[in-house]
């Protein structure tokens, strides 16, 4: 995968992107989060760009990008406004389980529109009871005849009120010991007893379609089992995690350095005492220990993005770059906030939006508490006396 995309078509794709960010995303992104106003006009020019078939294989019409590109295009769209990241990141992680996962026909089927943007998905795994701990979902799906139907509930769903599809986990054996065993997985398509309830309001990663769906006797074709086979759906959520927390390691790392660039610019803007706060002391420790978080932190995505491509094991590379970038998100966030002072809590400054959105990054894509478990874990196992 890597052989298509040498140095050479990396810059050019990421200039390209460069160049996207700064004429169509940062000159909407206040007026948007505040209006928590969805951005058509941004998912139009993310399917010229390709980016719904960034990670998509070539075969099925994407570009097929290795997850360290991929890494560094979430990084550069987040450090300028985090929430369209969530757009074409949600999307693609259930392109990847229908790749990874999915028959041939579903591959056939699905993947070639959703590279193009015609068809765009996202994932149905949490619900109201059930976020970290998926095996309590209460989600059931009854088999009758050529489809099933489904009764149950889901929150937090990106794409879901603009989207077209989602990959919803559901029980079709509650009783089925271990649970995991009795959930199963399924394409489903936007269609009668899909109901999207509301779009929930947030703090931050505002403007994006953040929905509770509620499931009544929907009915699933069958032969949208993903990979056609009952009992797996858990195996296929956890399968997709490692690429889904280098995604969201991306997106705090890009927080991270959008915070750090708009507090070194502001850092030589700002006199006190007769000169700009960036020669103050104080101001020079915030400023010196963001930078060095920011520069560790890619080179923890970057590891983890390594080992992925290389089809190595690497829940302790996604856990660590998840936990670590994220929160020098939330860090640089907040030491941005102290260098802007009063004028942070000012909404006509993008810092006091940094600050709002970082947070949800340790919490989603399994929380940060729960990275420390896996690291340590690996760790343990990886190093047995």
């Amino acid at each position: 995968m890597d052989l298509m995309w040498g140095p050479e078509e990396e810059q050019t794709l990421l200039d390209a992107i460069d160049n996207w960010v700064e004429k169509s995303v940062a000159p909407i992104a206040q007026e948007y989060d505040q209006e928590d106003k969805y951005p058509h006009q941004l998912v139009e020019e993310m399917k010229d760009l390709g980016l719904f078939g960034a990670t998509i294989s070539p075969e099925y019409g994407g570009l097929g990008l290795p997850a360290r590109i991929y890494a560094k295009i979430v990084v550069k769209v987040a450090s300028v406004w985090m929430a369209p990241s969530g757009i074409f990141n949600s999307h693609l992680i259930m392109a990847a389980a229908i790749e990874r996962c999915g028959t041939e026909e579903q591959k056939r089927k699905y993947l070639p529109r959703m590279a193009t943007g015609e068809l765009r998905g996202g994932l149905g795994l949490t619900e109201p009871n059930a976020g970290t701990d998926l095996q309590a979902i209460r989600t059931v799906a009854k088999r009758e005849g050529d489809h099933y139907v489904i009764n149950g509930a889901k929150t937090w769903i990106t794409n879901s009120m603009y989207g077209d599809m989602i990959l919803l986990l559901a029980k079709t054996d509650p009783e089925a010991q271990p649970r995991h065993k009795g959930m199963t997985m399924f394409i489903a398509e936007k269609s009668e007893g899909f109901i999207v309830a509301k779009k929930m309001k947030k703090a931050g990663y505002r403007a994006i379609d953040t929905c509770e769906l509620v499931f009544e006797n929907y009915k699933v074709p069958a032969d949208c089992v993903l990979g056609g086979e009952e009992g797996k759906g858990f195996l296929h959520a956890v399968g997709g995690l490692e690429l889904g927390r280098i995604n969201v390691a991306a997106r705090g790392c890009g927080i991270a350095e959008g915070a750090l660039r708009l507090a070194v610019r502001y850092a030589q803007e700002r006199m006190t005492f007769g000169k700009p706060i960036a020669e103050h002391q104080a101001i020079q420790l915030k400023l010196g220990e963001m930078a060095a978080k920011v520069e560790a932190s890619k080179l923890l995505i970057e590891s983890a993005a390594n080992a992925y491509d290389k089809g190595e094991r690497c829940d302790m590379e996604a856990g660590m770059a998840k936990y670590f970038a994220t929160e020098t998100g939330v860090f640089c966030a907040q030491e941005g906030m102290r260098i802007f002072g009063g004028y942070s809590y000012s909404v006509e400054y993008d810092i006091e939006r940094f600050y709002r959105d970082a947070m949800l990054m340790c919490i989603g894509e399994g929380t940060n508490e729960m990275q420390r478990i896996i690291i340590a874990k690996q760790l343990v196992a990886r190093n047995k006396i």
